[in-house]
């Protein structure tokens, strides 16, 4: 894929980086779907760090006959990908489909770390991550909370700048609060949360999407965004202070919204994003509009990161049946990402 300005040549993006994800779930079964539409996506190259023989044959599963090309360098990838899927590097695991097991959760660690390396290094032009196990992570001795908070730490960056995006065909979503108990939710909810995320939020929206303004929905906590106080007293004391203290500083936002509406059909034109207060409140729209096109995005990295919107989904894995939707999405996506990143009106 290329980047272009007007009057300039194209600005090449390198191949992106996928990493397998447990190799027992769904992940490889849907890249090797991807490649073989590749054309009909109109995706950019990619290749996977390890796991030859784990992607011929999860895509035998798929009735798919999947040719592969090793590549030693990064740089190889573009040559080969139109006759077969590259994969970087000889690390493989033997696999039974829908049982996870250590030996596949090693596989899965070691394609995510060379992955996150090439992609820092700048021999690829992003990450593309597939899911993985936690728990079966964890038992080799993986000691962050996700994939996310591995890659910030690989940026030096802080958790907390690493930015979850939900984004599909119909809805972008961020939550505020991601993976903790709906009644800790009040508590963590701060002015300087609110104002810090809307703002990498803004900048990653106008560098990655060419967003600009963009235009951020934040929501209430409470039913009816609290109703003037009547239920709840967030959206009075900490989101509208917060949304005014962002909209002095001329970023384009609104509200606080009540979430009860504010994903319909006739309210969605209005906003770029909408930066919600707790998991499902963002997580709910997107898998009811998007489900098979949803993307994790994550923002405030200096490398580019997507993932497809959903798990392992072991029950499925090595059936035929799991859609590639997301997961072709997620490729793209990235790409697109990636590409806008080499435009100097946009990088700067």
């Amino acid at each position: 894929m290329a980047a272009t300005t007007e009057g300039a040549p194209p600005l090449a993006v390198p191949p992106l980086a996928i990493s397998l994800g447990d190799p027992a779930g769904v992940g490889p079964e849907l890249f090797a779907q991807a490649w073989v539409g590749r054309h009909e996506a109109g995706l950019p190259p990619f290749f996977a760090v390890g796991g030859a023989e784990v992607l011929k044959a999860a895509a035998r599963t798929r009735g798919i006959d999947l040719p592969v090309a090793r590549i030693s360098l990064p740089e190889e990838a573009e040559a080969v990908f139109a006759r077969a899927f590259p994969v970087l590097g000889d690390e493989d695991a033997a696999v039974t489909f829908g049982r996870p097991e250590p030996a596949g959760a090693a596989l899965a660690l070691h394609s995510l770390t060379r992955a996150v390396e090439v992609v820092l290094s700048g021999k690829a032009g992003a990450i593309v991550t597939g899911p993985v196990a936690k728990s079966k992570l964890a038992e080799i001795g993986f000691s962050q909370p996700g994939q996310t908070e591995f890659l910030a730490d690989a940026c030096g960056i802080a958790h907390g700048d690493a930015v979850m995006m939900l984004a599909g065909p119909n809805l972008r979503t961020v939550p505020l609060t991601v993976h903790v108990a709906l009644a800790q939710v009040p508590a963590l909810i701060t002015r300087a949360l609110i104002e810090r995320k809307a703002r990498i939020v803004a900048q990653a929206l106008r560098r990655d999407f060419a967003l600009s303004p963009a235009r951020i929905a934040i929501t209430g906590l409470n039913p009816h965004a609290g109703e003037d106080g009547r239920m709840g007293r967030e959206e009075i004391e900490t989101i509208a202070p917060a949304i005014a203290a962002l909209a002095a500083e001329g970023l384009a936002v609104t509200g606080p919204h009540p979430a009860d509406a504010l994903f319909a059909a006739h309210e969605r034109d209005g906003f770029d994003v909408a930066l919600c207060m707790y998991h499902d409140q963002a997580l709910v729209p997107i898998k009811t509009l998007d489900f098979d096109a949803g993307v994790n995005v994550t923002l405030g990295l200096p490398i580019i990161r997507t993932s497809p919107d959903h798990g392992t989904a072991f029950s499925i894995a090595g059936q035929g049946v799991a859609s590639a939707g997301a997961t072709i999405a997620a490729i793209r996506m990235a790409g697109e990402c990636a590409a806008r990143r080499l435009l100097p009106e946009i990088s700067a």
